[in-house]
């Protein structure tokens, strides 16, 4: 029976309950972070394991993504049909199951139907701790999306940092994944927490319909960020190693440097967000981008400069997604497929940035990876210049709209 029954709608959710129920959405956030994360220092292990070269082996990120993509089409309907918080517990238990998995397959094309598989489960979490945290705090939602994404860099952050203490071991990449699964697997007790109630179809001031132009704008934006740091946070282990800047250790930490200014970097834009407008956010975030990775463009071969550019790209990259959520309510009604839409860019841009950058990689060297994130982040900011455009006419009528009548 689907969910969202009259009935199920009156429920109401008492400030306790919405705090517990916050904080199993952050810790699904660390979840899904971990498992996201595990993945680039582990790639040369990974095409070790399965006798694979890095530019073949490069496809785990495109599959994985278009795994979020198809997950993410799926994702919205099944909040609205079922109880969210069951569904979410699922992909966590699947997500944890799909990990443990991950070093036991032997050859690269299971291999790429294991990351599709986990990339699924990704999209359909993903979709539903934005959704949810949405119905639960209806228009307070800013600082609590922000907690949520900055809870996610807590995931991307501790994971190469355990990895690098194990995957160096004999046996370190199966006990890598066992005790990544482990630590992912309790967040699935969300279930045991009442689950809101999808919103209502509601009415939004354009007549109840949304702009098709915007919905493409906002999702290239979302897809020209998740491209930059899920190639960057994905290779610049390998682009440390194969430039001969590091040991596998170091290596490690560089993307550590990467998740945690970028983890950062979202504590740091709560007050922001209280000061200045979302375009303006994003436009400093962009360019702040673009600025750091001249430290590598300059210096390639100086693990200081990469070290610098880890930092830099982290921090300004930190608060484009919630930024662009916030941004999105101002411009229109977020219903869940609406958001589904967003994460089908989102996962399109870390499907699509990080395979060229693997097939450039080793055609071209690792430097090419610089190359790439600045085209990427220039295509984004010719983007946010459309989207201004079209949106000015919207944005004189318009108030954020975020509605609360499920709750």
């Amino acid at each position: 029976m689907p969910y969202n029954t009259h009935m199920d709608r009156q429920k109401t959710l008492a400030p306790k309950e919405r705090g517990y129920i916050t904080a199993a959405y952050y810790a699904s956030f660390v979840a899904m972070g971990i498992s996201m994360a595990s993945l680039g220092p582990t790639l040369p292990a990974l095409a070790e394991n399965t006798r694979a070269g890095l530019g073949a082996i490069g496809i785990l990120f495109t599959s994985r993504s278009l795994g979020g993509l198809l997950g993410s089409v799926w994702g919205g309907q099944l909040y609205d049909r079922l109880r969210g918080h069951r569904v979410m517990a699922l992909m966590i238990v699947s997500m944890a199951v799909f990990t443990a998995l991950t070093p036991f397959v032997p050859l690269l094309w299971l291999l790429v139907g294991v990351l599709f598989i986990t990339g699924a489960v990704q999209g359909i979490l993903n979709i539903g701790g934005n959704a949810l945290l949405v119905w639960v705090h209806g228009n307070k939602v800013g600082p609590f999306m922000n907690g949520l994404h900055f809870f996610f860099g807590v995931g991307t952050f501790i994971t190469p940092i355990i990895v690098a203490q194990l995957i160096a071991r004999q046996g370190g990449l199966m006990w890598t994944y066992l005790l990544l699964a482990v630590i992912i697997l309790p967040t699935a007790a969300l279930a045991l927490l009442p689950s809101p109630a999808s919103p209502r179809a509601a009415q939004s001031i354009n007549g109840g319909k949304n702009d098709a132009w915007l919905i493409v704008l906002i999702s290239l934006v979302f897809g020209c960020y998740n491209g930059a740091s899920t190639s960057f946070g994905g290779w610049v282990y390998t682009y440390a190693l194969n430039m001969n800047l590091a040991n596998v250790t170091n290596a490690a930490y560089l993307t550590s440097v990467f998740w945690g200014a970028l983890t950062l970097g979202r504590l740091a834009a709560i007050p922001l967000a209280f000061r200045f407008s979302p375009r303006a956010i994003l436009r400093a975030d962009f360019v702040g981008a673009l600025v750091s990775l001249l430290a590598m463009l300059f210096w390639p071969r100086s693990l200081s400069a990469v070290a610098i550019t880890s930092a830099g790209l982290g921090f300004a990259l930190a608060s484009i997604y919630p930024t662009t959520m916030s941004l999105s309510g101002q411009l229109m009604t977020l219903s869940g497929r609406v958001t589904g839409l967003f994460a089908i860019g989102s996962s399109a841009g870390a499907m699509l940035v990080p395979w060229v950058t693997g097939q450039y990689f080793e055609s071209a060297g690792p430097q090419s990876m610089t190359y790439v994130l600045v085209v990427d982040l220039l295509l984004a900011l010719v983007v946010l210049a459309l989207l201004a455009r079209r949106a000015a006419p919207q944005q004189a009528k318009i108030q954020p709209q975020i509605h609360t009548d499920a709750l």
